[in-house]
């Protein structure tokens, strides 16, 4: 217990409670019930790609040091991903595979996302939630473009809040409104 005080902090706490925060926002029901992401591992993956989209999105304004967090946190997810396929029984020659994909696809998210994301366009974005959270299925049309006007707010809402409540492990991001609340659209 003692032990502790004397240990260096090498931020791997930090790190491990931000992607903990992601995962945690990723698991809201809300998402599931109300914007039609399927519950199913793929959907879940979605949705925790998009969180630390949203993490990775406000970090890069940062100076290099800082964007370190977001690295490390990049870095728990990738040590997360292949646990969990370890977990769901791919084996060891696979599972390199499958964390190519893994990467390729957090980087072509961070490319559909990030244009419409900083333009603040309703309508790019909602088309790239469709076609990569709801599968291109067009009844869920309506559902992405109120998941894209989320983004585009929590997206907003993390740029105002400064680096040092990241530093200290918090990822203060508000929970999405529920579909048929009192919330009006803002495009």
């Amino acid at each position: 217990m003692i032990l502790r005080f004397f240990r260096r902090n090498d931020g791997s706490e930090t790190i491990q409670r931000l992607y903990g925060a992601i995962v945690a926002h990723s698991r809201q029901p809300v998402f599931y019930t109300d914007y039609a992401v399927p519950d199913t591992i793929e959907g879940r993956f979605e949705m925790i790609l998009v969180h630390a989209f949203l993490l990775f999105h406000r970090l890069k304004s940062e100076d290099e040091e800082r964007r370190g967090l977001g690295q490390g946190v990049f870095d728990a997810f990738c040590t997360d991903m292949d646990a969990n396929l370890r977990e769901m029984g791919v084996g060891d020659l696979t599972v390199p595979k499958k964390m190519k994909k893994v990467a390729e696809a957090f980087y072509g998210r961070i490319a559909a996302y990030e244009p419409p994301v900083e333009a603040g366009d309703v309508g790019a974005l909602a088309e790239a939630v469709l076609r990569n959270v709801h599968g291109s299925r067009t009844a869920d049309a309506q559902e992405a473009r109120t998941f894209a006007q989320y983004m585009i707010g929590a997206a907003a809402a993390l740029r105002a809040v400064p680096f040092a409540r990241f530093a200290a492990g918090d990822f203060p991001l508000a929970p999405p409104a529920a579909l048929g609340s009192t919330e009006t659209d803002p495009s």
